[in-house]
């Protein structure tokens, strides 16, 4: 794509536009196909230009997503095409500022640009003068930002056509007693379950939500302690997310506990016993033969300085002095805010230098370099681009080594020194999630698994309430529990110049439309992005640890982001059962499953690597190892497509099995189709048998018939008759004929053919033409008139009858027992 005169090579009067004089109607049609259940058209655009790649096409804004279908190839364009939800910001007052290497030339104004939640930043082009663009834009903030949860695309399927294999809870249940190593009773009845073992205990105290609203109904907490005990202790943690147990180790009795700051004060002097008991309860004494007591890790996922910040508000961190056998440690990952930014300006880099951008003209070292140089430009620039390029990423790459590291160690001292360990940021749902499920996924190979992935993710992600409302921008249940529901954000509106790339693409001017409108609030944060970041860095290190691949971890993230489903929405377990999105909305769990089957074992979902008896314990990686690199499957899909998956081994094995696939289904049609072929050979050879057989017995018929033909031929002509066959009744004869025509049937015109008119005729010889031949012999010897002085023709009898033929008839009885086969005939 050549980025040059990108705007003025647009000849707007070339492009179709297909809108019907009845909108409403045809458009509609002409969507169907493109439609999914339950999807409807809003608002359209016609003959829009996607900037990115130069496509024209057709722009829907319907209740689910952005569509984008191309004019030309009739067919959804995936970069043009994005959820509502996933849709981060807009801004309908982009202008393109000239490049070096474009003319100054006028260039039409009619843009729309929409910044996703994916690593996407896509740019429209209108018609210039037509209300196209302010209806789709003005649809986009509509429907983009909800004011009711049920207006979301999930809601929107009939409830009876979903297939629930079971409910969060039970599945939460499932995994508990898989912790434990016990299976799990048949029935349901989740209230007469009973789950516990020497140091642990199942409690169901926060079935009602009464102790922790964002807490999951069961927790595990130490044996020793009371529930009276887990209602004060939750009194001094924030949020009341008190410390339970995400995962325990029943060989060494080591578990790993998650909680929220302590509400120590800005002195940090204030102490609960309730806590203080439940937290040393962690760690129980070891099952070595002293029974020595266990050491006790306190993670505080923030940095030091952050959480005494905290106490100003009343939170703040453990001292060691207050808890007997524990050691506090800070992580010092930052905050939601800080993780945004850096998405953010990560997001514009990319877009900004990829092969394919939102200004519509790529920047590789091979388009712009500068020869006399020898391309030292880079993306339109200098090498300057390439320190701004290592400083953003570093820094992004850094908050993912810090998760990296955190988690590696809490696994490593629950593994190698079967210590207890509790982890905790600020509100103990957003770092602390993170560290634990990170840590859980290298202590336990079960979570390497498909299943156990969804395990996982349902129990410390969902069941332990991470917000995911807030984080993704969309609306939730109303904190009060009623039906009201209400918007957990508030509208964001920036300047969109002062990034990087856009001083590129352009600043916006001072219209009287809003700049920029934004789908998020100030609490949306790509927490759940990093999570799923770590893991494709140990599918990089452990390659054949993992069952699914890293095509799944990008399926899975889209998945979320397009709130398509109900397993994502809302804040905590609490208020999707008070919205009924469990029974209202489409699983996620059972949609990627579908996927799955669809391709076999082959699909691109799962690893061909993977190999469960090389990592069936706990994965420990180095500290030298956790030197993270971009995650390009998902950061450059959009503006580096085949730069995504270049390098990636695994793309490679499923690109080579997909044409193996391909050739060996080419081999089955193939063999097939010779099967076939053999089979109908078969078939013919037999019918060619019959066919000889029965011309066979049709042959031998026509000798033996043949031969008897021959014999009466002989046998009539020895009586003085001759046979003649003949196909015409006109020949004149001088023989007096006795003839028996067999008549053959002739065409639709009545003229003969050559199977026509067939005509035997039997004759007897005239007077004139008889000889003194053998056959005047028989006749005398058979003649009924004979006399003693032999035959008296023709003055005997037979001769008043006019033919000697007739004469025979005298004594036909005679001549009737004769037969062919005597020797009376003799030789001719």
């Amino acid at each position: 794509m050549d980025g040059s005169g990108s705007w003025d090579a647009i000849d707007w009067n070339q492009i179709e536009d297909p809108r019907p004089r009845r909108p409403g109607q045809a458009v509609k049609e002409s969507m169907d196909d493109f439609l999914l259940e339950d999807e409807e058209v809003i608002a359209q655009g016609h003959g829009v230009i996607l900037l990115n790649n130069r496509e024209a096409g057709t722009l829907s804004v319907t209740n689910f997503r952005l569509l984008f279908v191309s004019q030309a190839k009739k067919c959804v364009i995936d970069l043009g095409t994005i959820p509502l939800t996933t849709i981060e910001k807009l801004n309908d007052d982009v202008k393109l500022q000239p490049l070096p290497h474009l003319s100054d030339k006028s260039r039409p104004r009619e843009l729309l640009q929409v910044i996703g939640k994916d690593m996407r930043i896509i740019v429209f082009a209108f018609v210039p003068k037509t209300k196209q663009k302010n209806e789709v834009f003005d649809a986009l903030r509509r429907y983009t930002k909800p004011a009711n949860l049920w207006d979301l695309y999930a809601f929107s399927c009939d409830p009876s056509t979903i297939k629930n294999d079971s409910e969060p809870k039970w599945r939460l249940l499932r995994e508990y007693f898989r912790l434990f190593r016990k299976s799990l009773p048949q029935s349901r009845g989740a209230g007469e379950v009973s789950l516990s073992n020497d140091w642990w205990r199942l409690t169901r105290v926060n079935s009602s939500y009464s102790l922790c609203s964002t807490y999951p109904s069961e927790l595990i907490v130490p044996r020793s302690i009371s529930d009276e005990d887990l209602f004060q202790a939750s009194t001094f943690r924030s949020g009341k997310r008190l410390p339970v147990i995400s995962w325990c180790d029943p060989g060494s009795g080591a578990v790993l506990a998650r909680s929220s700051q302590p509400m120590v004060g800005l002195m940090m002097n204030f102490r609960n016993n309730a806590d203080e008991k439940l937290v040393c309860a962690l760690s129980s004494r070891t099952t070595d033969d002293k029974g020595s007591p266990r050491k006790l890790y306190i993670i505080d996922a923030r940095p030091r300085a952050n959480a005494l910040a905290n106490g100003a508000k009343g939170g703040g961190s453990e001292s060691s002095s207050n808890y007997p056998r524990s050691e506090v440690l800070f992580l010092g990952i930052q905050n939601i805010h800080t993780m945004r930014d850096s998405l953010s300006r990560l997001r514009d880099y990319v877009d900004a230098h990829g092969s394919i951008s939102s200004n519509g003209s790529p920047s590789a070292v091979s388009v712009v370099g500068d020869r006399r140089n020898r391309g030292s430009t880079w993306g339109g620039g200098n090498l300057n681009s390439m320190t701004s390029f290592s400083s953003t990423l570093g820094e992004w790459l850094n908050h993912i080594q810090n998760i990296l590291v955190g988690a590696s160690w809490i696994a490593a001292q629950i593994a190698e020194e079967a210590a207890s360990v509790l982890v905790h940021c600020s509100d103990g749902w957003d770092r602390t999630t993170q560290l634990v499920a990170l840590a859980c996924l290298l202590l336990d190979p079960y979570y390497r698994t498909f299943s156990g992935f969804q395990a996982l993710v349902e129990k410390d992600w969902l069941a332990f309430g991470h917000p995911f409302a807030e984080r993704m921008g969309v609306p939730t249940v109303a904190e009060n529990g009623g039906s009201q529901y209400e918007l957990l954000r508030q509208p964001s509106l920036g300047n969109l110049s002062s990034s990087p790339s856009r001083n590129v693409l352009g600043a916006s001017g001072p219209s009287s439309h809003a700049s920029v409108q934004s789908q998020t609030s100030n609490n949306s944060s790509p927490i759940l992005l990093q999570w799923l970041d770590c893991i494709s860095q140990l599918l990089r290190l452990y390659p054949s640890a993992f069952q699914f691949s890293s095509k799944f971890l990008v399926d899975f993230m889209d998945s979320v982001l397009s709130c398509r489903f109900g397993n994502f929405l809302c804040n905590s377990e609490r208020e999707r059962e008070q919205s009924g999105a469990t029974n209202s909305c489409r699983c996620m769990w059972s949609y990627l499953a579908d996927l799955r089957a669809s391709g076999g074992i082959f699909h691109e979902h799962y690893n061909p690597f993977y190999d469960p008896v090389k990592h069936n314990g706990a994965l420990l990686p180095p500290a030298a190892a956790l030197a993270p690199t971009l995650w390009p499957q998902f950061y450059l899909r959009w503006t580096c497509p085949t730069e995504s998956q270049g390098g990636d081994l695994e793309s490679q094995w499923h690109a080579m099995n997909k044409k193996y696939a391909e050739a060996m289904k080419a081999k089955d049609i193939a063999e097939w189709r010779a099967k076939d072929i053999k089979m109908k050979m078969e078939s013919v050879k037999q019918d060619l048998q019959r066919e000889r057989r029965a011309s066979g017995t049709a042959l031998a018929t026509a000798q033996s018939a043949q031969r008897e033909n021959a014999a009466i031929k002989k046998a009539i002509e020895s009586i003085g008759c001759t046979i003649k066959f003949s196909t015409s009744e006109n020949q004149e004869d001088r023989t007096e004929v006795l003839s028996c025509s067999l008549r053959r049937g002739t065409d639709a015109r009545g003229q003969e053919d050559e199977n026509g008119d067939f005509s035997v005729s039997i004759s007897a010889i005239e007077d004139s033409l008889v000889s003194e031949a053998p056959g005047d012999h028989f006749c005398e010897s058979l003649c009924p008139f004979r006399t003693r002085e032999g035959c008296r023709w023709p003055d005997a009898p037979c001769a008043q009858l006019g033919s000697q033929f007739v004469g025979l008839k005298a004594n036909f009885d005679a001549f009737d027992r004769l037969s062919i086969q005597d020797c009376y005939f003799g030789p001719e």
